[in-house]
């Protein structure tokens, strides 16, 4: 869903959900590479350079929720939601 992430081999992170069988790889392009001084940016992509996430698990978030309320008008709307998410463990960054 268009967001970025920093990440470091062995890493778990949560993402928007993705049409992907548990236990399937995923390849990245990779925005920025970067390790002490030396520092690589990409105009899109840093050419050559990938990250590889295995699926964990597909799973639903934490609880979110939303209110609706219009004064004077004796209307409000509580309207509770579970994020459907995915997570990665990153297995390889190709730099």
């Amino acid at each position: 869903g268009g967001k970025q992430y920093r990440v470091k081999q062995g890493d778990k992170i949560a993402v928007e959900k993705l049409a992907l069988e548990v236990g399937s790889e995923m390849k990245f392009d990779v925005l920025l590479v970067g390790e002490g001084a030396s520092v690589k940016v990409g105009s899109p992509v840093v050419e050559g350079a990938s990250v590889v996430a295995k699926v964990i698990e597909q799973f639903r978030g934490d609880k979110g929720v939303a209110f609706k309320f219009k004064r004077r008008k004796g209307f409000h709307k509580k309207i509770g939601f579970r994020r459907h998410l995915t997570k990665l463990e990153i297995t390889g960054i190709n730099a």
